[in-house]
């Protein structure tokens, strides 16, 4: 198997809840993406990619957001049968439940007509699983608790390893090595070739460890 290094790869992390209203976007200093190679989407049109960092830190990357956004590096495409993996880290407690994880099948990225599908974990113990065309957010699986998830402790920490794992008629979504869904390659789920990537949601502060693509 054909493993790619952080360098080589993209992130993409997943999607958290809407952010509430009474929750006013964080703005961040000297924002914006300064990974090599790197550009971010936002959810809000109307957002800034000022209002949010992405930047490199000790091996990985960290993201401060902001606005939600996917974090994608265009020349990062996976296909075929492969794994996409990442370590992430919460480091502070949010307002409200937000999320942060990955996603693969990345399609016109810069357009109006984005799609791609992630797999997403919350301090809360809980994981979803969703899929974006366009403007439009279809769930595939709503907020669920599992135990193979580590909760944010009461500084609001938790590390939580994340993989989707892409096979010949099946995906297998797992959480620190634990599968927590496994669904047949149909409907939104039937293209899974396109960009890997991070999903980083609304107001969150995220460490990326580890972020890899391996050809299975």
């Amino acid at each position: 198997m054909k493993k790619f290094s952080l360098t080589a790869m993209a992130l993409v992390l997943p999607f958290a809840v809407q952010a509430q209203a009474n929750d006013p976007t964080t703005k961040v200093a000297d924002g914006g993406v300064k990974a090599a190679g790197w550009e971010a989407r936002l959810d809000d049109a109307s957002a800034k990619v000022s209002d949010l960092k992405f930047v490199t830190m000790g091996g990985g990357f960290h993201v401060t957001s902001g606005p939600a956004a996917i974090y994608f590096n265009p020349a990062n495409a996976a296909s075929g049968n492969f794994s996409v993996k990442a370590s992430l880290t919460q480091t502070k407690a949010p307002q409200h439940r937000e999320a942060y994880g990955i996603f693969i099948a990345g399609d016109d990225l810069k357009d109006a007509s984005q799609s791609y599908l992630y797999f997403i974990v919350a301090g809360t113990g809980e994981y979803s699983i969703k899929h974006r065309a366009g403007a439009n957010v279809h769930t595939i699986v709503d907020w669920t608790k599992n135990a193979a998830i580590n909760s944010a402790d009461a500084a609001g920490k938790a590390t939580n390893e994340v993989a989707i794992e892409v096979g010949a008629s099946d995906l297998r979504f797992l959480v620190n090595g634990t599968e927590v869904h496994k669904a047949a390659k149909s409907g939104m789920m039937r293209n899974t070739d396109g960009v890997a990537g991070l999903r980083v949601n609304h107001n969150l502060d995220v460490h990326v460890g580890s972020f890899t693509v391996t050809k299975m």
